[in-house]
């Protein structure tokens, strides 16, 4: 079992900045690809960001890429999500996920654990 716990939500102003942390307990963090989802109110989930277990690889969603950085601590079992130039429509809650290998990162149903969510709130 991996247990994830997210933080680092908020209230922010657009085109202000985050940093989301996950913090992973349990089994060996590094052995994980790590993700982060979002979903909005009324909408489905999406895939914002993924990050293989040694962080040399990454994938973003078209909708952050250039704005988010997915990033990770081995040493801290954490993974990062650095978001800067924050828009309205980034509103959400923010989940991290892991599966033990990097591939069909896009897709929610692949992934074996997820945290509880931190709420985004980004305000025009």
């Amino acid at each position: 079992q991996v247990q994830l716990v997210e933080s680092g939500g908020g209230l922010v102003q657009a085109g202000g900045s985050l940093r989301l942390s996950c913090a992973a307990s349990g089994r060996t963090f590094s052995n994980y690809a790590m993700s982060w989802f979002r979903q909005a109110p009324g909408k489905e989930r999406e895939f914002v960001a993924a990050i293989n277990w040694s962080g040399d690889i990454t994938y973003y969603a078209d909708s952050v890429k250039g704005r988010f950085t997915i990033s990770r601590d081995n040493a801290k079992n954490t993974v990062y999500l650095q978001m800067n130039k924050l828009k309205p429509e980034d509103t959400a809650v923010y989940y991290c996920a892991a599966r033990s290998i990097f591939r069909d990162i896009t897709l929610g149903r692949e992934y074996d654990y997820w945290g509880q969510g931190t709420h985004v709130t980004v305000s025009s």
